[in-house]
């Protein structure tokens, strides 16, 4: 938690000036008890004058007390004025608690969505999305929530609880006594309510997380769950991780809804104990307290029964935000496997390959055997290189490598000569255009969408791009040509439309490599064809990799790498693997004619 105590840094002021005005609006509150234990005693003189019980003499030296009318109409103003700059304070506190909750709440979100963005795959597939999510907005919000109580109470409440025990010593001391038991016992609750319920919490906000897994799987995968009528299922999957939550929830809630009606016990029964003993000293012979202070008295703990169950409330809550604050702690001091050196290579080395691999392994995180083992080969610049492969072979791997999206466990991966660990992720970036296995566009214009991979190309250059990846006619065909509007992850656009447009993305950043990750899976075979010839025509320099399960879409690479579970078993053109390739002839076997083939 003092990792988060550091973002108040910039809120000093409003962290002393909140806390200040709730402090002195407590001290006005409690002026008013002995505002109206004074006016009380004025009235009550008054009322009992009796000038019949004296004598001549003391009729003679001692002066009838005069109506308390204007002495209550002056006492109500006081009490006006106290309440009105009471207010004042409150208000001024609540602005000042505010600014700093909801300051500290928008730079943590800030950090964890820098942090997220800082952290390699290896990090991201470990948290998982949905509990990232949970993090960001439901965490947060519950410590902007505990901040804001905190400021406002912290000080406030404990004052008020100690002041009115403080008063209650001024005006009888004695009872003072019955004003310390009613606080401990008070404590004891509600601090060992605190300690019960702050495990249970932490796995409610766990619990939080796999319902917010449900729910998202089942809104990104809506489609595949109608196709195959599993709606019933997942229905039932939900309520099961609800129910769970809801039971955490419960757990919670019986010994927290024990906080009120205990408060609430312990307070007015030192109430009836205040009035009972108090009684008891006003009709007795010689009385040592009065009406007056014996109504101040309950006054106080009624204040006390306000402010015990304000404090018990941010208890409560500050318990939750605990729980919450150690789970976004927990992400912002995640480290990232990927390091960047910042040592970028002035120039390549002379007469290297673009791309090199050296007895490459690589191993997921928890993962107990190695995803690549012992990959080793060379690709030079302007080749196109096929990468083939069986499911779970290894060939996403292999090029999420190259851009460093994870890091090799063993052996070293090269870029003109040089070790990728050494260039600046931004800087290696840079160089590889990446189409991705799912064609992910954002909100926006196809313009905004084009312009990720060059924030500064012109429409000329998109168009360009636009061109080589196929996808100029889908720009043309729309009325507002690029500035046609994309939905969020182009829903309005069909798979291939959006391949091809992920494609030119890809391009107009002008890469040195370019990876094509199945991205052409939607494609028709004239259409990938016709994309393959214009990239090999217009980006002569440009070093490609297409990574493929479908032979037609590679056979006339320079080479082709052919994978199975995580290592090279094969690499050659097209003719060369037909005759050393046992694998590679079944694939093509599987999916061409003789003829063909």
């Amino acid at each position: 938690m003092k990792r988060l105590i550091r973002y108040l840094k910039e809120y000093r002021k409003e962290c002393i000036i909140g806390p200040a005005f709730k402090l002195l609006e407590a001290i006005f509150e409690l002026s008013i008890p002995i505002v109206m234990m004074n006016i009380l005693r004025r009235v009550n003189e008054y009322a009992t004058w009796d000038s019949s019980t004296l004598t001549e003499a003391q009729k003679a030296v001692t002066k009838a007390p005069s109506s308390p009318t204007m002495y209550i109409i002056g006492m109500g103003f006081v009490l006006l004025l106290l309440g009105a700059i009471g207010l004042a304070c409150a208000l001024t506190a609540q602005f000042f608690a505010a600014k700093a909750a909801t300051g500290m709440a928008t730079s943590l979100r800030r950090d964890m969505f820098q942090q997220i963005n800082y952290l390699s795959y290896n990090e991201l597939d470990k948290i998982g999305t949905s509990t990232l999510i949970s993090r960001m907005i439901n965490d947060v919000n519950q410590v902007q929530t505990a901040l804001n109580l905190t400021l406002r109470l912290v000080l406030r409440s404990p004052f008020v609880v100690f002041g009115a025990m403080i008063m209650a010593f001024t005006i009888q001391g004695d009872m003072g006594v019955i004003f310390i038991l009613v606080i401990a016992v008070l404590s004891v609750i509600v601090f060992g309510i605190m300690l019960k319920t702050l495990p249970i919490m932490k796995s409610t906000q766990k619990q939080f997380d796999k319902v917010l897994l449900s729910t998202r799987e089942n809104l990104a995968g809506v489609r595949v769950v109608r196709a195959f009528n599993r709606e019933e299922d997942e229905k039932n999957s939900y309520y099961a991780e609800s129910n769970r939550l809801m039971g955490f929830q419960r757990a919670t809630a019986k010994w927290t809804a024990l906080m009120n009606p205990l408060t609430y016990a312990v307070v007015n029964l030192g109430i009836l104990v205040i009035l009972a003993w108090g009684q008891n000293k006003v009709s007795a012979m010689t009385a040592t307290i009065d009406a007056a202070s014996l109504i101040a008295l309950v006054q106080y703990m009624s204040m006390i029964l306000a402010e015990l169950v304000k404090l018990a409330n941010l208890i409560i809550t500050l318990t939750r935000s605990v729980a919450c604050g150690q789970r976004i702690v927990e992400v912002l001091e995640l480290t990232s496997s990927i390091k960047d050196d910042n040592t970028y290579p002035a120039s390549p080395a002379a007469n290297a390959p673009k791309i090199e691999f050296r007895d490459v392994s690589m191993k997921y995180v928890d993962a107990e055997e190695d995803a690549l083992s012992k990959i080793s080969f060379k690709i030079q610049k302007g080749e196109m290189v096929g990468i083939i492969g069986g499911t779970g072979s290894g060939k996403s791997t292999l090029v999420n490598m190259i851009p460093r999206f994870y890091d090799a466990s063993e052996g070293i991966i090269l870029i003109d000569g040089r070790d990728i660990g050494g260039y600046p992720l931004k800087q290696l970036r840079n160089k590889v255009g990446i189409v991705p296995q799912q064609p992910t566009l954002f909100k926006g214009t196809i313009r905004d969408n084009i312009l990720w991979g060059s924030p500064g190309a012109t429409d000329r250059e998109i168009n360009e791009a636009l061109k080589t990846a196929q996808a100029l006619n889908i720009v043309e065909e729309k009325q507002e040509k690029l500035d046609f509007m994309v939905e969020q992850g182009g829903r309005n656009l069909s798979g291939g439309q959006r391949q091809r447009l992920t494609i030119a993305r890809a391009l107009v950043r002008r890469p040195e490599i370019l990876i094509m990750d199945d991205s052409a899976s939607a494609l028709d075979f004239l259409t990938e064809s016709n994309l393959r010839k214009a990239i090999r025509e217009e980006r002569k320099n440009m070093t490609m990799l297409i990574v493929t399960q479908r032979v037609a879409s590679i056979m006339d690479a320079d080479r082709i790498i052919v994978m199975d579970d995580g290592a090279v078993i094969g690499m050659g053109t097209h003719g060369e693997l037909l005759e050393s390739c046992e694998a590679y002839r079944e694939i093509c076997a599987s999916q061409l004619t003789v003829e063909e083939v």
